[in-house]
């Protein structure tokens, strides 16, 4: 398995994890072409707001992803990783490119998932693919170890506007940003991190884009509730949780209550 029992400690301890492995050479190459011609494909939309960008075609959210993105979810070696963080039923509920270009990428506030996301209980691992270079000039992810430790959502506010890629933003006094951990990466590495991690990212004021395609995953006895809208919809996406896909990639669903077959146009819903 990718994963050493140390790395499962560490990313029980810290909430984050930057694994040995990385993408193949020749997958990284086809996903970096891909995400250029997703760029093209969806012109009035900020490249950090690419939500469910591996849906094939134009999906409910405003997107026209490509079933590329899909497979790299789907990849063996990050579905194992995340299998052993997990456990062995493991559903697949999202898919984000965040595209900062250089210059004028915007910020990502601190925050925790949590507050986006519809699933009761939480309990995702989110696997973040660097497709270029992702350092500090140019706005790379930003973690506080040990922020999750406690299961605890802080308190957050709501932000109105424009040059966020989220609004919703951790209240003054909730951690110590001076505690920080900067993940730089380069293409084809990844990051793992838990639902509640505190984390977030500066603007892009490098001359240098920086994308990173974050897949989301949640075991099966977490449920998908469809008609729970997380900040009364305030978040700066386009989000349709109603009509959003789900994938069973291994094991079983525990709650018995998540829908495979909404937001499924001619894709399988489990992987071999």
């Amino acid at each position: 398995m990718p994963l050493s029992e140390q790395d499962i400690q560490r990313y029980r301890h810290e909430g984050y994890l930057i694994p040995g492995y990385q993408l193949e050479p020749e997958l990284l190459q086809q996903l970096q072409q891909t995400l250029d011609q997703l760029i093209r494909d969806n012109p009035g939309v900020r490249p950090e707001k690419l939500v469910s960008a591996h849906i094939e075609g134009m999906n409910d959210e405003g997107v026209k992803g490509s079933q590329r993105f899909l497979e790299l979810a789907m990849h063996p070696p990050i579905v194992d990783m995340v299998e052993q963080l997990i456990g062995p039923d493991v559903i697949l509920w999202g898919c984000h490119v965040f595209c900062k270009p250089a210059g004028e990428g915007y910020e990502t506030p601190w925050h925790q998932d949590g507050h986006y996301w519809p699933i009761r209980p939480l309990a995702t691992c989110t696997v973040w693919v660097a497709l270029e270079p992702s350092t500090r000039d140019n706005g790379c992810l930003r973690v506080i170890p040990g922020s999750h430790r406690d299961h605890q959502l802080h308190p957050h506010l709501h932000e109105d506007r424009t040059d966020l890629t989220l609004t919703q933003r951790m209240a003054d006094g909730t951690f110590d940003a001076s505690q920080a951990a900067d993940l730089e990466l380069q293409p084809g590495q990844m990051s793992l991190h838990d639902v509640y991690m505190v984390h977030g990212a500066e603007a892009n004021r490098s001359g240098q884009r920086r994308t990173g395609v974050a897949l989301r995953y949640m075991p099966g006895s977490s449920l998908f509730d469809r008609s729970f809208t997380p900040s009364q919809g305030k978040t700066g996406l386009q989000v349709s949780f109603a009509t959003r896909p789900l994938w069973l990639l291994r094991g079983e669903d525990r709650t018995g209550r998540n829908d495979f077959a909404i937001g499924h146009r001619a894709a399988s819903t489990k992987m071999a």
